[in-house]
Protein backbone atom coordinates (compact mmCIF):
# COMPACT_ATOMS: atom_id res chain seq x y z
CA UNK A 1 0.00 0.00 0.00
CA UNK A 2 1.30 3.49 -0.87
CA UNK A 3 2.02 5.77 2.09
CA UNK A 4 0.09 8.58 0.43
CA UNK A 5 -3.07 6.46 0.70
CA UNK A 6 -2.39 5.02 4.15
CA UNK A 7 -3.16 8.18 6.15
CA UNK A 8 -6.67 8.73 4.75
CA UNK A 9 -7.38 5.02 5.24
CA UNK A 10 -6.31 5.08 8.90
CA UNK A 11 -8.36 8.20 9.54
CA UNK A 12 -11.36 6.48 8.03
CA UNK A 13 -10.78 3.44 10.26
CA UNK A 14 -10.55 5.68 13.32
CA UNK A 15 -13.82 7.41 12.42
CA UNK A 16 -15.47 4.03 11.77
CA UNK A 17 -14.21 2.76 15.13
CA UNK A 18 -15.79 5.74 16.90
CA UNK A 19 -19.10 5.09 15.18
CA UNK A 20 -19.02 1.36 15.96
CA UNK A 21 -18.15 2.02 19.57
CA UNK A 22 -21.30 4.09 19.91
CA UNK A 23 -23.49 1.62 18.08
CA UNK A 24 -22.14 -1.52 19.70
CA UNK A 25 -21.36 0.07 23.07
CA UNK A 26 -17.85 -1.39 23.07
CA UNK A 27 -16.14 -1.38 26.43
CA UNK A 28 -13.50 1.25 26.93
CA UNK A 29 -10.92 -1.44 27.63
CA UNK A 30 -11.16 -2.41 23.95
CA UNK A 31 -11.91 0.93 22.34
CA UNK A 32 -9.24 3.20 23.86
CA UNK A 33 -6.21 0.97 23.13
CA UNK A 34 -7.41 0.51 19.54
CA UNK A 35 -7.98 4.24 19.05
CA UNK A 36 -4.62 5.06 20.61
CA UNK A 37 -2.88 2.60 18.28
CA UNK A 38 -4.58 4.08 15.23
CA UNK A 39 -3.71 7.59 16.35
CA UNK A 40 -0.07 6.67 16.82
CA UNK A 41 0.01 5.02 13.42
CA UNK A 42 -1.53 8.11 11.82
CA UNK A 43 1.06 10.35 13.52
CA UNK A 44 3.99 8.21 12.40
CA UNK A 45 2.71 8.01 8.84
CA UNK A 46 2.13 11.78 8.78
CA UNK A 47 5.73 12.38 9.84
CA UNK A 48 7.00 9.91 7.24
CA UNK A 49 4.82 11.45 4.54
CA UNK A 50 6.04 14.96 5.39
CA UNK A 51 9.65 13.77 5.29
CA UNK A 52 9.06 12.16 1.93
CA UNK A 53 7.46 15.34 0.53
CA UNK A 54 10.42 17.39 1.72
CA UNK A 55 12.76 15.00 -0.09
CA UNK A 56 10.66 15.23 -3.25
CA UNK A 57 10.61 19.02 -3.15
CA UNK A 58 14.35 19.13 -2.52
CA UNK A 59 15.02 16.73 -5.41
CA UNK A 60 12.70 18.73 -7.68
CA UNK A 61 14.42 22.01 -6.80
CA UNK A 62 17.88 20.45 -7.29
CA UNK A 63 16.87 19.08 -10.70
CA UNK A 64 15.52 22.47 -11.80
CA UNK A 65 18.68 24.23 -10.59
CA UNK A 66 20.82 21.64 -12.35
CA UNK A 67 18.88 22.20 -15.57
CA UNK A 68 19.37 25.98 -15.28
CA UNK A 69 23.10 25.59 -14.60
CA UNK A 70 23.44 23.31 -17.62
CA UNK A 71 21.60 25.72 -19.91
CA UNK A 72 23.65 28.70 -18.68
CA UNK A 73 26.80 26.73 -19.50
CA UNK A 74 25.51 26.22 -23.05
CA UNK A 75 24.97 22.49 -22.66
CA UNK A 76 21.94 20.26 -23.08
CA UNK A 77 20.52 18.85 -19.81
CA UNK A 78 21.21 15.12 -19.43
CA UNK A 79 18.32 14.41 -17.06
CA UNK A 80 15.62 15.75 -19.38
CA UNK A 81 13.00 13.22 -20.51
CA UNK A 82 10.62 15.07 -22.86
CA UNK A 83 8.13 12.22 -23.16
CA UNK A 84 7.86 11.62 -19.42
CA UNK A 85 4.57 12.77 -17.88
CA UNK A 86 5.93 14.46 -14.78
CA UNK A 87 6.00 17.93 -13.29
CA UNK A 88 9.78 18.06 -13.58
CA UNK A 89 9.69 17.27 -17.31
CA UNK A 90 7.08 19.97 -17.88
CA UNK A 91 9.14 22.59 -16.04
CA UNK A 92 12.30 21.53 -17.87
CA UNK A 93 10.47 21.75 -21.19
CA UNK A 94 9.37 25.32 -20.45
CA UNK A 95 12.93 26.25 -19.41
CA UNK A 96 14.32 24.80 -22.65
CA UNK A 97 11.79 26.75 -24.75
CA UNK A 98 12.67 29.97 -22.92
CA UNK A 99 16.37 29.26 -23.38
CA UNK A 100 15.94 28.60 -27.11
CA UNK A 101 14.01 31.85 -27.59
CA UNK A 102 16.62 33.79 -25.64
CA UNK A 103 19.42 32.29 -27.71
CA UNK A 104 17.54 33.06 -30.94
CA UNK A 105 17.12 36.67 -29.82
CA UNK A 106 20.83 36.94 -29.03
CA UNK A 107 21.80 35.48 -32.39
CA UNK A 108 19.47 37.91 -34.18
CA UNK A 109 20.90 40.81 -32.18
CA UNK A 110 24.45 39.78 -33.10
CA UNK A 111 23.47 39.41 -36.76
CA UNK A 112 21.86 42.87 -36.74
CA UNK A 113 24.95 44.33 -35.12
CA UNK A 114 27.17 42.71 -37.74
CA UNK A 115 24.91 44.01 -40.53
CA UNK A 116 25.11 47.55 -39.16
CA UNK A 117 28.90 47.35 -38.91
CA UNK A 118 29.16 46.12 -42.49
CA UNK A 119 26.75 48.80 -43.67
CA UNK A 120 28.73 51.59 -41.99
CA UNK A 121 31.95 50.19 -43.45
CA UNK A 122 30.42 49.98 -46.94
CA UNK A 123 29.04 53.52 -46.78
CA UNK A 124 32.39 54.86 -45.57
CA UNK A 125 34.18 53.12 -48.43
CA UNK A 126 31.69 54.26 -51.07
CA UNK A 127 31.63 57.96 -50.17
CA UNK A 128 35.39 58.23 -49.70
CA UNK A 129 36.26 58.50 -53.42
CA UNK A 130 33.76 61.18 -54.53
CA UNK A 131 34.48 63.30 -51.45
CA UNK A 132 38.23 63.08 -52.11
CA UNK A 133 37.67 64.09 -55.75
CA UNK A 134 35.49 67.04 -54.75
CA UNK A 135 38.16 68.29 -52.36
CA UNK A 136 40.87 67.89 -54.99
CA UNK A 137 38.99 69.78 -57.73
CA UNK A 138 37.95 72.47 -55.25
CA UNK A 139 41.60 73.09 -54.37
CA UNK A 140 42.53 73.23 -58.06
CA UNK A 141 39.75 75.72 -58.84
CA UNK A 142 41.07 78.04 -56.12
CA UNK A 143 44.27 78.62 -58.10
CA UNK A 144 44.05 82.12 -59.65
CA UNK A 145 46.42 81.33 -62.52
CA UNK A 146 44.20 78.43 -63.76
CA UNK A 147 43.16 79.00 -67.43
CA UNK A 148 39.47 79.63 -68.05
CA UNK A 149 39.18 76.59 -70.30
CA UNK A 150 40.61 74.32 -67.61
CA UNK A 151 38.40 75.99 -65.00
CA UNK A 152 35.26 75.10 -66.99
CA UNK A 153 36.52 71.55 -67.46
CA UNK A 154 37.18 71.08 -63.75
CA UNK A 155 33.85 72.68 -62.84
CA UNK A 156 32.09 70.18 -65.10
CA UNK A 157 34.01 67.32 -63.48
CA UNK A 158 33.24 68.68 -60.03
CA UNK A 159 29.52 68.85 -60.84
CA UNK A 160 29.66 65.23 -62.02
CA UNK A 161 31.27 64.18 -58.72
CA UNK A 162 28.60 66.03 -56.74
CA UNK A 163 25.91 64.31 -58.82
CA UNK A 164 27.57 60.95 -58.19
CA UNK A 165 27.72 61.63 -54.45
CA UNK A 166 24.06 62.66 -54.41
CA UNK A 167 23.09 59.52 -56.33
CA UNK A 168 25.12 57.41 -53.91
CA UNK A 169 23.51 58.98 -50.86
CA UNK A 170 20.01 58.53 -52.28
CA UNK A 171 20.76 54.88 -53.01
CA UNK A 172 22.14 54.37 -49.51
CA UNK A 173 19.04 55.95 -47.98
CA UNK A 174 16.81 53.60 -49.97
CA UNK A 175 18.97 50.65 -49.00
CA UNK A 176 18.89 51.52 -45.29
CA UNK A 177 15.11 51.95 -45.40
CA UNK A 178 14.77 48.63 -47.17
CA UNK A 179 16.96 46.74 -44.69
CA UNK A 180 15.41 48.39 -41.65
CA UNK A 181 11.91 47.76 -42.99
CA UNK A 182 10.94 51.40 -42.42
CA UNK A 183 9.49 52.02 -45.88
CA UNK A 184 5.75 51.44 -46.14
CA UNK A 185 4.25 49.40 -48.95
CA UNK A 186 0.87 50.57 -50.22
CA UNK A 187 -0.48 47.53 -52.00
CA UNK A 188 -3.36 48.15 -54.38
CA UNK A 189 -4.93 46.77 -57.54
CA UNK A 190 -3.26 49.13 -60.00
CA UNK A 191 -2.42 49.23 -63.70
CA UNK A 192 0.87 47.45 -64.37
CA UNK A 193 1.10 49.26 -67.70
CA UNK A 194 1.23 52.63 -65.90
CA UNK A 195 3.86 51.34 -63.48
CA UNK A 196 6.05 50.13 -66.37
CA UNK A 197 5.57 53.46 -68.17
CA UNK A 198 6.80 55.27 -65.05
CA UNK A 199 9.86 53.01 -64.90
CA UNK A 200 10.62 53.47 -68.62
CA UNK A 201 10.41 57.25 -68.37
CA UNK A 202 13.40 57.25 -66.07
CA UNK A 203 15.76 55.62 -68.59
CA UNK A 204 14.53 57.07 -71.91
CA UNK A 205 17.16 59.81 -72.04
CA UNK A 206 20.03 57.37 -71.43
CA UNK A 207 18.57 54.95 -74.00
CA UNK A 208 18.22 57.66 -76.65
CA UNK A 209 21.78 58.79 -76.02
CA UNK A 210 23.01 55.27 -76.89
CA UNK A 211 20.42 54.75 -79.66
CA UNK A 212 18.93 51.80 -77.76
CA UNK A 213 15.42 50.81 -78.80
CA UNK A 214 12.92 50.29 -75.96
CA UNK A 215 9.83 48.18 -76.71
CA UNK A 216 6.95 47.24 -74.39
CA UNK A 217 4.51 44.36 -74.85
CA UNK A 218 1.89 44.85 -72.13
CA UNK A 219 -1.89 44.99 -72.18
CA UNK A 220 -2.96 48.44 -70.97
CA UNK A 221 -5.79 46.76 -69.03
CA UNK A 222 -3.44 44.47 -67.07
CA UNK A 223 -4.03 45.02 -63.35
CA UNK A 224 -1.90 43.54 -60.57
CA UNK A 225 -1.92 44.05 -56.81
CA UNK A 226 1.33 45.87 -56.10
CA UNK A 227 2.85 49.09 -54.82
CA UNK A 228 3.13 51.27 -57.96
CA UNK A 229 5.83 53.60 -56.60
CA UNK A 230 8.23 50.97 -55.26
CA UNK A 231 7.58 48.52 -58.10
CA UNK A 232 8.41 51.28 -60.60
CA UNK A 233 11.62 51.83 -58.61
CA UNK A 234 12.53 48.13 -58.89
CA UNK A 235 11.70 47.88 -62.60
CA UNK A 236 13.52 51.15 -63.22
CA UNK A 237 16.67 49.72 -61.62
CA UNK A 238 16.46 46.64 -63.85
CA UNK A 239 15.94 48.81 -66.94
CA UNK A 240 18.80 51.12 -65.94
CA UNK A 241 21.03 48.07 -65.61
CA UNK A 242 19.92 46.83 -69.06
CA UNK A 243 20.60 50.17 -70.78
CA UNK A 244 23.89 50.65 -68.98
CA UNK A 245 25.36 47.34 -70.17
CA UNK A 246 23.84 47.25 -73.66
CA UNK A 247 26.13 48.61 -76.42
CA UNK A 248 25.01 51.41 -78.69
CA UNK A 249 22.34 50.43 -81.19
CA UNK A 250 21.08 47.56 -79.04
CA UNK A 251 17.59 46.92 -77.73
CA UNK A 252 15.68 46.35 -74.49
CA UNK A 253 12.34 44.53 -74.62
CA UNK A 254 9.72 44.44 -71.87
CA UNK A 255 7.09 41.71 -72.03
CA UNK A 256 4.23 41.05 -69.60
CA UNK A 257 2.57 37.64 -69.36
CA UNK A 258 -0.20 36.82 -66.87
CA UNK A 259 0.12 33.42 -65.17
CA UNK A 260 -2.24 31.59 -62.84
CA UNK A 261 -0.76 32.87 -59.59
CA UNK A 262 1.80 35.41 -60.80
CA UNK A 263 2.19 38.07 -63.46
CA UNK A 264 5.56 37.76 -65.16
CA UNK A 265 7.50 40.79 -66.41
CA UNK A 266 10.50 39.95 -68.61
CA UNK A 267 13.17 42.60 -69.24
CA UNK A 268 15.45 41.32 -71.98
CA UNK A 269 18.48 43.18 -73.37
CA UNK A 270 21.16 42.61 -75.98
CA UNK A 271 23.94 43.60 -73.63
CA UNK A 272 27.28 42.13 -72.66
CA UNK A 273 25.72 39.36 -70.58
CA UNK A 274 26.69 37.95 -67.20
CA UNK A 275 28.79 34.81 -66.59
CA UNK A 276 26.75 31.99 -65.08
CA UNK A 277 28.88 31.83 -61.94
CA UNK A 278 28.06 35.49 -61.19
CA UNK A 279 24.29 35.38 -61.78
CA UNK A 280 23.61 35.28 -58.04
CA UNK A 281 26.35 37.75 -57.16
CA UNK A 282 24.77 40.61 -59.13
CA UNK A 283 21.99 40.83 -56.52
CA UNK A 284 24.44 41.31 -53.67
CA UNK A 285 24.90 44.68 -52.04
CA UNK A 286 27.66 46.80 -53.67
CA UNK A 287 28.61 44.01 -56.08
CA UNK A 288 30.47 45.28 -59.14
CA UNK A 289 31.82 42.91 -61.78
CA UNK A 290 35.22 43.59 -63.30
CA UNK A 291 33.63 44.03 -66.72
CA UNK A 292 31.45 46.86 -65.37
CA UNK A 293 34.17 48.79 -63.59
CA UNK A 294 34.15 51.50 -66.27
CA UNK A 295 30.37 52.01 -66.06
CA UNK A 296 28.65 54.34 -63.62
CA UNK A 297 26.94 52.84 -60.61
CA UNK A 298 27.46 51.76 -57.02
CA UNK A 299 26.17 48.18 -57.17
CA UNK A 300 22.87 48.75 -55.37
CA UNK A 301 20.30 48.77 -58.18
CA UNK A 302 19.72 45.02 -58.49
CA UNK A 303 20.03 44.57 -54.74
CA UNK A 304 17.25 47.11 -54.18
CA UNK A 305 15.13 45.64 -56.97
CA UNK A 306 15.17 42.15 -55.46
CA UNK A 307 14.46 43.49 -51.97
CA UNK A 308 11.47 45.53 -53.13
CA UNK A 309 9.92 42.69 -55.13
CA UNK A 310 10.56 40.14 -52.36
CA UNK A 311 8.75 42.30 -49.82
CA UNK A 312 5.73 42.20 -52.11
CA UNK A 313 5.82 38.38 -51.97
CA UNK A 314 7.28 38.20 -55.47
CA UNK A 315 10.68 37.16 -56.79
CA UNK A 316 13.22 37.82 -59.57
CA UNK A 317 15.11 35.31 -61.73
CA UNK A 318 17.94 35.84 -64.18
CA UNK A 319 19.05 34.11 -67.36
CA UNK A 320 22.10 35.42 -69.16
CA UNK A 321 24.68 34.49 -71.77
CA UNK A 322 27.96 36.32 -72.18
CA UNK A 323 28.01 38.32 -75.40
CA UNK A 324 24.30 37.84 -76.13
CA UNK A 325 22.46 39.58 -73.32
CA UNK A 326 20.43 39.05 -70.17
CA UNK A 327 16.80 38.48 -69.24
CA UNK A 328 15.50 39.45 -65.81
CA UNK A 329 12.08 38.00 -64.97
CA UNK A 330 9.98 39.68 -62.27
CA UNK A 331 7.13 37.63 -60.79
CA UNK A 332 4.40 39.64 -59.06
CA UNK A 333 1.76 37.81 -57.04
CA UNK A 334 -1.65 38.34 -58.65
Amino acid sequence: MRRDNAIPLLLSLAAALLVLSGLLELPTVIFYPAAAGLGLAVLLLTLLWKRRQERRESAFANSVCETLDTLMDGREPENYHPYEDSQLSKVQGQLLQYHDRTQAGQRQSEADKQTIQELVSDISHQVKTPIANIRMFTDILRQPELPEEKRKEFLSTLAAQVHKLDFLMQSLIKMSRLEAGTFALHMEDASLYDTIAQAVSGILTAAERKHIQISVDCDSRETVRHDPKWTAEALGNLLDNAVKYTPEGGSVHIRVRPWQFYTRVDITDTGIGIPEEHCNDVFKRFYRAQSSAASEGVGLGLYLARGIITRQRGYITLKSEVGKGSSFSVFLLR
